[in-house]
C-alpha cells in the first residue's frame, strides 16, 4: 500500500497555503524550510500547531506546506486552515472538534478598499479652516 497523502487548502487575507499531511513523526516544513526557521515568532508557531494539538495528532503526521502571498500572520492563519482541512480528509471524526474551535471557518476579514476623495480606506485629508 502506498503512503497516504492528505491535502487541504487554507486561506487567510491574501495568503494561500497548500498543505500535505503524510504519516510521520511530526515534522513541519514550510516552503522547503523548517517551521522554526520560517516563522520567527513563537505565537505564529503555536497558531500553526493548534489543529494538531486539538486533535491529538501532533506526532503522527508530517506536514509539508507551500504558502504564498500576504505576511507572516496571514500565512500562519492560512496554514492552520489548511492543516484543519487536511485532517478532515484523514479522519472525518475530527470535524466536530475542529468546527467548535473555529478552525474550519475561512476568516472573511480582508483589507478594506481605498475610496475616492480619501487618502486611505477611511483616512480623510486633513481639515483646514483656511
Amino acid at each position: 500500500m502506498a503512503k497516504a497523502k492528505f491535502y487541504g487548502t487554507g486561506r487567510r487575507k491574501k495568503s494561500v497555503a497548500r498543505v500535505y499531511l503524510t504519516a510521520g513523526t511530526g515534522n513541519i516544513t514550510i516552503n522547503g524550510r523548517d517551521i522554526d526557521e520560517y516563522l520567527g515568532l513563537e505565537t505564529l508557531k503555536v497558531i500553526v500547531r493548534q489543529p494538531l494539538v486539538l486533535t491529538e495528532t501532533e506526532g503522527k503526521f508530517d506536514v509539508m506546506v507551500n504558502v504564498k502571498g500576504g505576511g507572516y500572520t496571514g500565512q500562519a492563519g492560512a496554514i492552520r486552515h489548511g492543516i484543519s482541512r487536511a485532517l478532515l480528509e484523514a479522519d472525518a471524526d475530527y470535524r466536530p472538534v475542529l468546527k467548535k474551535a473555529g478552525y474550519l471557518t475561512r476568516d472573511p476579514r480582508m483589507k478594506e478598499r481605498k475610496k475616492y476623495g480619501l487618502k486611505a480606506a477611511r483616512r480623510a485629508p486633513q481639515f483646514s479652516k483656511r
